[in-house]
C-alpha cells in the first residue's frame, strides 16, 4: 500500500469534538461535503431508554424466547440466537439472564440494521427481516433505521461502504470500536446512491433470487452442538431427558455429609444441584477411568502477557487466548502474534496438534473447549486457558466428549467465584470422568460427527459463495454506472 501524505490545519482537528488525530479519519473527513450524503440523511440511529427495555421483560417472563449478543452473529450476519426461558433459567445460561436483567436488550423492526460496537472489522452485521422480528438483541448492537434504500445501503456497508465504516471506528490499544456518535461523521458517495435509487428495482429483481437460495440453504443447517449431543446418547445412552427435568427442580434436600465429601468443603447450591449430580452418576455408571489416566503431561495454565509483547508485524508465534477460542476452534483472526523473547522465553506453554485448549474463566467463555489441527501453527496459550494433551486416546473423540452437554454442565457445577470472575482450575478438570471406550468405537463415533458437521460446513461455504454473487451485484452496478 501507497504512502498517503497530506496537510490538514488545526482549525481541521477542532472540526470534530473528541480531537481525533488518526490517519484513516482525518483523510476520510476532507471528502467534499458536495459530494457525498451525510449519516443523518440516510440513517436514523435507534435507542432505546433503560426504562423501556427493562419493559421488554415483562413479554418474556412466561414465555421461551430467543436472545443474540454479538457472539451468535456470524461474519455472514447470520443470527444463531440461544433460546431462553426465564422459568427454566440455569447455570449454563446465567450469564445471558444477568444481562437482560439490567436491560441489555433489544427489539429490532423489518428492514433496519445491527451493527456490532466492537470489531466493526468483522462485518458482524445484520439485516433484520420477517424472520428476525421475533428475536431479542443485546445493546451493544447500533440499530439504524435506514430512510431508504435498506436493503442496497447494508450490502453496501459489506462492500463498498465499509472503509467508510472502518475510517470513523476508533482503533486505540484493543479492538476497533464503533461509537453511535462517530457515525454521523460518515460521508457516502453521492453519485452511488443516486445510482442505487435510479435502480433499486432491478438491482433488488437480482438480489432476491440469491436471498432466496441463502434461506433454503439455512434451513438444512443444524447446529454443532446439537449433532455431537444427539450422537453421544444414542451411542452411550446419555439420558438427556432426564437432566433437563432435573436442571429444572430448584428446592431440593442436602444431607450434612455430602458437605464433607469434597475436599473445598462447597455448600454452594450449584455444586449440589441434583442435575449435577445426576450427570456425575450416569458417566461413572459408563466409566472408570478419569482425564487424568489419560494425559501424557500434566494439564497446565498458559502465560499472561503484556501489550508490550504482542509484535503483529513481525512475529512468528501466535498467542492462543480465550477470546481467540470462544467458538469452539482456534480462530486467527482473533490471535495476536508475540515477540520472538516472548515466545523463546515461553516454549514449555507451546502447542502441538492434537492438543485440546479449555478455557478456564469468564461466563460465556469457561468450559470452551478447542482443538489444535494444524501441524505448521505456533503458538503460546494463555494464562485463563489450559492445555489438555491426551496419550492412549483418540483426541478429536475427547474434544467432542468436552463439548457434550454433560461435560459443559460438570464445568458449571465445579467452577468457583462470583458475577463473571470464575474460574476451574486443572486439578479439577483432570478429576473428571472420561470414557473408557475401545479405540474403534471411538474411531467410529469420531467419524459419524465430523461426517456431519464438515456437511454443514459445505453448506455454509455454499452460502458463502451466494453472498459473494450479492457483493458482485452491488460492485458491478457501481462499475458500469
Amino acid at each position: 500500500m501507497g504512502l498517503r501524505q497530506f496537510d490538514i490545519t488545526l482549525d481541521q482537528f477542532s472540526a470534530e469534538a473528541s480531537l481525533r488525530c488518526d490517519t484513516d479519519f482525518i483523510d476520510f473527513s476532507r471528502i467534499p461535503k458536495e459530494k457525498s450524503f451525510s449519516f443523518g440523511t440516510l440513517f436514523d440511529v435507534v435507542e432505546y431508554e433503560k426504562k423501556d427495555r427493562l419493559a421488554l421483560i415483562d413479554d418474556i417472563e412466561d414465555i421461551p424466547f430467543q436472545y443474540s449478543e454479538i457472539g451468535n452473529v456470524t461474519k455472514q450476519g447470520d443470527v444463531e440466537a440461544v433460546t431462553l426461558d426465564f422459568s427454566t433459567r440455569d447455570e449454563l445460561v446465567e450469564d445471558y439472564f444477568k444481562k437482560i436483567e439490567k436491560g441489555d436488550i433489544q427489539t429490532a423492526q423489518a428492514g433496519n440494521i445491527l451493527l456490532s460496537k466492537v470489531r466493526p472489522n468483522l462485518k458482524k452485521y445484520v439485516l433484520i427481516d420477517g424472520d428476525l422480528t421475533d428475536i431479542f438483541y443485546t445493546t451493544a448492537l447500533i440499530q439504524l433505521r435506514p430512510k431508504k434504500l435498506n436493503k442496497l445501503l447494508f450490502y453496501s456497508l459489506r462492500t463498498v461502504f465499509y472503509n467508510n465504516l472502518m475510517s470513523i471506528a476508533r482503533q486505540g490499544k484493543g479492538y476497533p470500536t464503533l461509537k453511535v456518535n462517530d457515525l454521523f461523521c460518515i460521508k457516502l458517495d453521492s453519485n452511488i446512491i443516486n445510482m442505487f435509487e435510479d435502480k433499486e428495482q432491478s438491482l433488488l429483481n437480482k438480489i432476491e433470487p440469491i436471498e432466496q437460495n441463502i434461506k433454503k440453504l439455512k434451513s438444512k443447517i443444524k447446529a454443532p452442538h446439537e449433532v455431537v449431543n444427539r450422537v453421544f446418547t444414542r451411542e452411550l445412552n446419555f439420558n438427556l431427558e432426564r437432566f433437563e427435568a432435573l436442571k429444572k427442580v430448584k428446592i431440593f434436600d442436602v444431607d450434612f455429609s455430602h458437605y464433607g465429601n469434597n475436599k473445598d468443603l462447597r455448600y454452594s447450591v450449584k455444586f449440589h444441584r441434583q442435575a449435577g449430580q445426576f450427570v456425575l452418576d450416569e458417566l461413572k455408571s459408563k466409566t472408570s477411568k478419569k482425564i487424568k489416566d489419560f494425559i501424557s503431561v500434566p494439564i497446565v495454565l498458559g502465560k499472561g502477557i503484556s501489550p508490550a509483547q504482542y509484535d503483529d508485524d513481525n512475529g512468528e508465534y501466535y498467542y492462543l487466548s480465550m477470546a481467540t477460542i470462544k467458538n469452539w476452534k482456534f480462530e486467527k483472526d482473533n490471535a495476536h502474534l508475540v515477540t520472538d523473547k516472548f515466545a523463546s522465553d515461553n516454549q514449555n506453554k507451546t502447542i502441538q496438534v492434537n492438543d485440546i485448549l479449555l478455557a478456564r474463566s469468564g461466563e460465556g467463555t469457561i468450559g470452551k473447549v478447542a482443538i489444535i489441527t494444524d501441524e505448521e501453527l505456533n503458538g503460546i496459550f494463555a494464562d485463563f486457558t489450559m492445555r489438555i494433551r491426551l496419550k492412549d486416546y483418540n483426541s478429536l473423540f475427547a474434544y467432542y466428549y468436552f463439548r457434550t452437554e454433560y461435560f459443559q454442565y460438570l464445568v458449571e457445577i465445579n467452577k468457583k467465584g462470583l458475577g463473571n470472575n470464575t474460574n476451574i482450575f486443572p486439578s479439577q478438570i483432570q478429576e473428571f470422568p472420561l470414557l473408557d471406550i475401545s479405540t474403534e468405537e471411538q474411531e467410529r463415533i469420531v467419524f459419524e460427527i465430523k461426517t456431519e458437521l464438515d456437511a454443514q460446513e459445505k453448506i455454509k461455504a455454499q452460502i458463502a459463495q451466494e453472498r459473494n454473487k450479492i457483493d458482485e451485484v452491488i460492485e458491478n452496478a457501481i462499475k458500469n454506472s
